[in-house]
Order: C-alpha cells, then sequence, then structure tokens
C-alpha cells in the first residue's frame, strides 16, 4: 500500500472522529481547555494550553477531509516525482501547523502553527525548481512576514497582561484602548494571511505550487488562517476597526472579481474567486456575523477545494496547459471531471440549494437587514454578480467553447484516484450546506425583506451570467475589444498595479536606483576622491620613492658628477 493511501485513510478517520465530537460538543454546549505543564522553574510555568470546541473540532475535521482527498489525488497526479515521499510529508507537516494554529488560544502556540504555515507553504511554493517559483516563494514569504512581525508585536504587548491566554481577556478588549493597539496588530497579521488589500498580490503568485497545495492551501488551510484567527478575536473588535474592516474586505472582493473577468489562467482565474470569496468573509466578520463568517469559510473550503482538483486534472491532461484559450469542449473527453467542475462552479456562484447558496444568500439578506450605505450595498452584489460572471466566463472557455488545443491524444477521465478524491468531496459539495446549516444555526435566521431585495441576489446573479457568456464569445480570431482600451484593461487585469507595487517597487525600483547610485558614487566620485585614488597615489609614490631607496649609491654618485659639472661650468 502506498504512503498516500495510509496517509489519506489515517486522516480521513481522524476527520470523522473530529467531526463527530465536534456535534457532541455543540448539543451539549461544551467546551474543554487542556493545560500542560511543560516546564515550571522557581513558580514560573510554561504551560502549553489547548482549546476544544464545536468550532476547531469541526474546522479540523474539515481540514482533514480536505487533506484526506488531496493526499489520494496526490497519488495520480504527482506519479512521475521521483520525491513524492517528500512532498506528502510536506502536505502533512503543513496540515499539522494548521492543527496547531485552530486548538490554540495562545498567541504564542498561534505563531508557531502561523510560522509554520508560512515556512511550509514557501516550500511547497518552490517545490517545481524554476525561477517564477523562486520569486513566487518569495512574495508569499515575505508578505507573511509581516503579519509574523504584527503578531510578534501583539505577543510584547500581552506581556503587560498575566497571560499570553488572549481568550482570558476578550471581553476586556473592548473596553479598553490600550487593548485596541493588540487587535490592530492581530488584524493586520490576518490580513497578511488572508492576502487583503495591500497584501493580495501574493496569492496568485503562490499558484506557482503543484495543484494539490493549491487546492489544499486556498480552500481550507494557509489563506484561511487570517480568518480563523479574526473569528476567534471578534469580540474585541471595536466600531472603527470593524469598518476598516469591512472597507477593505469589500474593496478586496470587488478588485478580485474585476481582475478574474481579465485573466487567462486557469489556477489564476480560482485563486482571484478565493480572493473574493475571503473579502467577503472579512465583510461578513466586520458586520459582527461571525458564525456566518466560519459557515461560508466551511462551504467555500469544500467547493474551493474540488475546483482546484478539476482544474488540476484538467491542466494534468493537457500536457500542463494552463491557458483557457487552449481549451474548450472537453465535457466531451472528460465528462466527469467536467461535471463536478460545472457543480463547484455553481455552488461558488450560490445556485439555489447548492452548498454555497446557503452561505452566500444569507449574508446577503442579512447585509440587506443592516443598516449601512448604499456604497457597501451596491459593492456587495456588484461583486457578487462579478463571480457569477467569470464563472459562466470560465465555463464557456473551458467546456463550451470551441477545442483549441494542439491534439486530441491523451486528454480523458484517466486515473481512477484522482477521480476518488474528486468524489470524495462531491457529495459534500452539494448538501453540505444545507447540513451546516442546521448545525451551526439550530435557531433559523428570520429575514423580513421586501420582494425586490429578496430577489436582488438571484437577478445580480442572473445578469452577470449573461454578460459572463456575452464577454466570452469573442473568438480567437476576432479583435477584442479589450484591445482597445488597453490601459484599463491593464489596471484591471493586474489587480489594479498591486503586483508591480509589491514585487517591482519591493525589489526592482529599488535595485536599479541603488544600482545607479553605486555606479555613479561607490564606483565614481567617491572611488576618486576616497580610497582608490588615495591608495593609487600612495602606490605610485611608494614605488618612486622604493626605486630611490635601491639606487642610492647609483643617484648619490649621479648628484655628485652633476655637481662637480656644475661648479666648473659655472666657476
Amino acid at each position: 500500500m502506498s504512503i498516500c493511501i495510509i496517509y489519506g485513510i489515517y486522516l480521513l478517520f481522524f476527520s470523522l472522529l473530529f467531526f463527530i465530537f465536534s456535534i457532541n460538543f455543540m448539543m451539549v454546549d461544551y467546551s474543554l481547555m487542556l493545560e500542560f505543564d511543560l516546564i515550571s522553574v522557581n513558580s514560573s510555568s510554561i504551560i502549553m494550553t489547548i482549546l476544544f470546541d464545536w468550532m476547531s473540532f469541526l474546522f479540523m475535521s474539515f481540514v482533514l477531509f480536505i487533506s484526506s482527498m488531496v493526499i489520494f489525488y496526490s497519488e495520480d497526479y504527482m506519479a512521475g516525482d521521483l520525491n513524492i515521499n517528500r512532498f506528502i510529508m510536506l502536505v502533512l507537516m503543513f496540515v499539522l501547523s494548521m492543527m496547531l494554529l485552530i486548538i490554540s488560544p495562545n498567541l504564542i502556540s498561534i505563531l508557531l502553527g502561523w510560522d509554520g504555515l508560512g515556512l511550509v507553504s514557501y516550500c511547497l511554493v518552490i517545490y517545481y525548481q524554476n525561477v517564477k517559483s523562486y520569486n513566487a516563494g518569495m512574495i508569499t514569504a515575505l508578505s507573511n512576514r509581516i503579519g509574523d512581525v504584527a503578531l510578534l508585536m501583539a505577543i510584547a504587548w500581552m506581556l503587560n497582561y498575566g497571560s499570553f491566554n488572549y481568550i482570558y481577556y476578550i471581553d476586556y478588549f473592548c473596553n479598553s484602548t490600550e487593548m485596541n493597539i493588540i487587535i490592530a496588530l492581530v488584524m493586520l497579521a490576518a490580513l497578511t494571511k488572508s492576502a487583503q488589500i495591500p497584501f493580495s498580490s501574493w496569492l496568485p503568485a503562490a499558484m506557482a505550487a503543484p495543484t494539490p497545495v493549491s487546492s489544499l492551501v486556498h480552500s481550507s488551510t494557509l489563506v484561511t488562517a487570517g480568518i480563523y484567527l479574526l473569528i476567534r478575536f471578534n469580540f474585541a473588535l471595536n466600531y472603527e476597526l470593524s469598518l476598516f474592516l469591512l472597507f477593505i474586505g469589500t474593496m478586496t472582493m470587488f478588485m478580485a472579481g474585476l481582475g478574474a473577468n481579465f485573466e487567462f489562467d486557469l489556477k489564476k482565474i480560482i485563486a482571484l474567486s478565493t480572493l473574493s470569496q475571503l473579502g467577503l468573509m472579512m465583510a461578513t466578520l466586520s458586520l459582527g456575523e461571525f458564525k456566518l463568517a466560519f459557515f461560508h469559510l466551511l462551504t467555500h473550503a469544500l467547493f474551493k477545494a474540488l475546483l482546484f482538483m478539476c482544474a488540476g486534472a484538467m491542466i494534468h491532461n493537457l500536457g500542463n496547459c494552463q491557458d483557457i484559450r487552449y481549451m474548450g469542449s472537453l465535457l466531451i473527453n472528460m465528462p466527469l471531471s467536467c461535471s463536478f467542475f460545472i457543480i463547484s462552479n455553481l455552488s461558488l456562484c450560490g445556485l439555489p440549494f447548492m452548498s454555497g447558496f446557503y452561505s452566500k444568500d444569507l449574508i446577503l439578506e442579512i447585509l440587506s437587514m443592516n443598516y449601512l450605505n448604499l456604497y457597501i450595498y451596491i459593492i456587495f452584489f456588484l461583486s457578487t454578480g462579478l463571480t457569477v460572471c467569470y464563472t459562466f466566463r470560465l465555463i464557456y472557455y473551458v467546456i463550451i467553447g470551441d477545442f483549441n488545443y494542439l491534439c486530441l491524444n491523451g486528454v480523458n477521465d484517466c486515473g481512477y484516484k484522482m477521480l476518488a478524491g474528486m468524489m470524495g468531496l462531491i457529495f459534500l459539495v452539494i448538501v453540505g450546506g444545507s447540513m451546516l446549516m442546521w448545525l451551526i444555526f439550530p435557531t433559523p435566521y428570520f429575514i423580513s425583506l421586501p420582494l425586490i431585495m429578496k430577489l436582488m441576489a438571484l437577478l445580480v446573479s442572473g445578469v452577470g451570467a449573461w454578460l459572463g457568456y456575452e464577454i466570452s464569445k469573442f473568438s480567437l480570431s476576432y479583435s477584442l475589444k479589450s484591445l482597445n482600451l488597453l490601459k484599463s484593461s491593464f489596471f484591471l487585469s493586474s489587480m489594479w498595479y498591486m503586483p508591480y507595487v509589491s514585487t517591482f517597487g519591493v525589489n526592482y525600483y529599488p535595485l536599479s536606483f541603488s544600482s545607479g547610485l553605486y555606479k555613479m558614487l561607490d564606483q565614481g566620485w567617491l572611488e576618486y576622491y576616497g580610497s582608490q585614488n588615495i591608495f593609487s597615489k600612495i602606490k605610485k609614490y611608494s614605488i618612486f620613492f622604493h626605486i630611490l631607496y635601491f639606487n642610492n649609491l647609483k643617484i648619490f654618485l649621479l648628484l655628485s658628477v652633476m655637481w662637480i659639472l656644475f661648479m666648473i661650468f659655472y666657476l
């Protein structure tokens, strides 16, 4: 039995076990805190604290379930890799770091899991060892370092209190202005890890990782760590920070939705879709609906993991081609993978009675009941419309449109292990939303809205689907309309120039400027008036005096002769 099957079965078993625990803890409204006294010296103790409640068990169950499916899937996808054992070990380290983060009520142990995620994600992003992967890995690691530093500073601020266990002070956070510094630092850490504006550019760059990693990282682990941390800290968010978070979240979801409509890389479109959903979760959290944000986090994890797996199967069969313009009519050659792809895409759009519908529709209806301004209302629904727009564009390019690949060979639903991994998720993508709805909200929300506001979500989804289909009908031979507006298209497709700020702005421009200074000053005028010129002059003089020293007798005799001649001629 292969390493993938063994670890996949282990993770699946623990996933089911944690799910049963979660239901049990939820039913009896029970939380458990375990303290392990690691070192005790002179009344000073180092204690490892673990928090078990329904939320941590449920999230761990979902992370382990998705991880098990990804590991089953990896056996076929990574079949040609000589170092598959190393790959599986890295994935397991990644999952363990996430587990540590989920069960920690303590900022120190959170930092261990947080940094573990950052370091292992760097190793996974640079797995295909090429220049593009190295650059993407550096952007990922360095963007996340900002959040790590913010978390370290929050730990330093916690030294003012009796313990690093933030959970003891959560009620005190709201009333203290000093404590607002801690929550602001934690929020900064969450913004970097969950790739919100202005730290968004690392998320599409991290697509350089193998697709099974993308499926795991961008559904339930790395990017959701920031959301989960803020869900734990949600009671501490004051009014000003909530408004700031709402603005950042809405801008991120709008920017990602626009960018995905201009993108042609299959994995990057799905990555931008993840970014859009993370913005939605952040905005939901800022409205005070932490349970609803957690609900959407779980349903999103299911359909996004499946979406990445389907994309991976297509890329795998098309000889590692990721450009959607080369795809088309894949439904004929890969019917099962395409069926899964369409179902997970429709779940992302919030099609009624799929898993994504239960969380997305509820979020939009609760927003409609809130006393917020028109800007927030419009941008929420506009972003929902953009989601449906890029989804139908993607479906048209990949599944419905003309087949544009160079050859037909090998494009089929091969790899029963890849299909087994996808089949494990498809059931939950369809029924997971309703199941979680009954679990997390035993008392249903009562929502009373006018008919037009009630139908607004379906209306913008319909308009978005029609627009997406119309946009995608341009053939490759036609003159694309976006070419007439090249600058604005480039601005929207490049995430509002954010990658250029975070890559060129961080390395290229400072390096070229410093190179100019180096040539002009360090190797130029400073060299002339500084050390090198002085050195060359002293060296020249010392050589001259050296010659004089070694020829002093000759010089003495020569001078003597010259002196005698001078005396003779002038006297």
